[in-house]
């Protein structure tokens, strides 16, 4: 089972394989930032992924447009979009 770790003082979260990122921390009672519910619209849920990018799903276009629109950088994905494949450790402004 993948592991979602923090870079700040948390548990790590134990998920199942090919769970959504954002779901995933809100059933955790993590807060995400959000004003469209994880329909890929506003990237307010944009997260830092320190290590494990490479565990995540590809990006697909819709998040490839909003990464584009804000100008992400390339550590950092829209989590509504985003599967966990592996293990990931992340990190977000307001943790």
């Amino acid at each position: 089972m993948p592991y979602i770790h923090f870079a700040k003082n948390r548990a790590s979260l134990e998920v199942a394989p090919g769970a959504n990122l954002m779901q995933s921390l809100l059933s955790a009672g993590l807060p995400v930032a959000s004003s469209c519910h994880g329909d890929g619209i506003c990237a307010k849920c944009r997260i830092q992924i320190l290590q494990g990018g490479d565990r995540l799903s590809p990006i697909r276009e819709l998040e490839q447009t909003l990464r584009d629109r804000l100008r992400l950088p390339k550590d950092m994905r829209i989590s509504c979009q985003t599967t966990i494949l592996g293990d990931i450790t992340v990190d977000t402004g307001y943790w």
